[in-house]
């Protein structure tokens, strides 16, 4: 029977500290947090700010405030996807 091999665990392990230290030292301490890809605190504050503008867009006569909160919803919603960052198939 084949032994796993140790050079790519090493390897695979470096990775991810490298990419997420966070999620790595959650890990080690036996309290897991959610990777970077699904951490999405940005994209509601984001949402937020656009719906905050939207709402006072449309309270104020002000259409700049509609057009800045629909750019920004336009902004945030895609935000919310965690593999935007790869490439599609």
């Amino acid at each position: 029977m084949r032994q796993p091999d140790d050079e790519h665990l090493v390897e695979l392990a470096a990775r991810l500290e490298r990419d997420d230290p966070r999620f790595v030292r959650a890990l080690g301490s036996g309290r897991p947090a959610r990777p970077r890809e699904y951490r999405r605190t940005g994209a509601w504050g984001t949402l937020t700010l656009a719906l905050s503008l939207l709402a006072a867009g449309t309270a104020l006569p002000a259409g700049i405030l509609v057009a800045a909160g629909l750019v920004l919803a336009g902004i945030a919603v895609p935000l919310f996807d965690p593999h935007r960052d790869r490439p599609p198939r």
